[in-house]
């Protein structure tokens, strides 16, 4: 049975910490290096629920894709939530390690997960990371669609690819508009946009749209926009990341039992529709 040490040292032959953005928070938050691990919990986010998950299961690790101390702190007390999370990993003997902006950066990492997820076949990165000489690393992907489809079929294969959320799929463009060249990114996209235009693509799917850079980017060129819950988008990339590990413990004849949490941890947790048309240009009816 592998010591935390070890695990730690393979995922971080996987996921180089030092692909992470210098603002990122990445690597061991609690465990002692000593303990031994005989099963692994992947999740998203290093909430509660994915915590007493862990436990329920006898987890001895759990690896998120999201920071659980992202800012820093001066204290883990278990006066706030995020210092719960820290007393309740240890009371259970349960390590917690993070793997986000080098997950994101990696070949293959979270945005070739979406990418698969969605039926897309990458070409390459939306931004590459100059120290790959490769030109696979970097940020966000660019895919084939094979074959072409309509933006209102593709926005349907996203929303039957991705694990279903209360907000679903939005979209933005003309849903007749063919396509066949589409971006992706995991999470947070929208800081991309004009990547994504310079590439000349058909699509972006990401997350976290906001109303100004969409309402911008619609205008600026006709780039449809497919928008997923950001938790949606990442969760593809856990049972990657989950292969890889299996992998290397086969490799090193490791005794270790995986698994990836189905727990839903988007934060949004009800969706109400409102009747809807497609706009005519005729002005919205007063109220009464």
């Amino acid at each position: 049975m592998p010591k935390l040490s070890d695990v730690i040292a393979a995922l971080e032959e996987i996921y180089p910490p030092q692909w992470a953005e210098s603002w990122d928070a990445v690597g061991l938050v609690c465990g002692d290096p000593d303990a031994e691990v005989a099963r692994v919990l992947f999740a998203v986010d290093p909430v509660q629920a994915v915590v007493d998950e862990a436990a329920e299961w006898g987890a001895d690790l759990v690896v998120t894709h999201h920071p659980l101390y992202l800012r820093g702190t001066t204290t883990v007390a278990a006066t706030g939530f995020k210092g719960r999370v820290v007393h309740s990993l240890i009371r259970a003997g349960i390590a917690l390690h993070v793997a986000h902006t080098n997950a994101d950066h990696a070949d293959p990492g979270v945005s070739d997960a979406l990418a698969e997820a969605v039926g897309l076949r990458v070409t390459g990165p939306i931004v590459a990371d100059p120290t790959d000489p490769t030109g696979r690393r970097g940020s966000g992907r660019i895919g084939v669609l094979e074959p072409p489809l309509i933006l209102a079929a593709f926005a349907d294969r996203v929303a039957a690819g991705l694990p279903a959320t209360a907000t679903g799929v939005r979209v933005a463009g003309d849903p007749t508009r063919l396509i066949s060249r589409v971006a992706v990114c995991g999470g947070s996209g929208d800081s991309f946009l004009a990547e994504v235009r310079a590439a000349g693509v058909d699509a972006y799917v990401t997350a976290d749209l906001r109303h100004h850079p969409a309402s911008e980017a619609t205008e600026a060129a006709p780039v449809a926009l497919v928008d997923a819950a950001h938790w949606a988008t990442e969760w593809p990339w856990l049972p990657l990341a989950e292969r890889a590990l299996t992998g290397v413990a086969a490799e090193r004849g490791w005794q270790l039992e995986t698994r990836v949490s189905t727990r839903v941890t988007d934060p949004w947790t009800a969706h109400a529709p409102m009747p809807y048309a497609p706009p005519s240009g005729e002005p919205l009816p007063s109220a009464p």
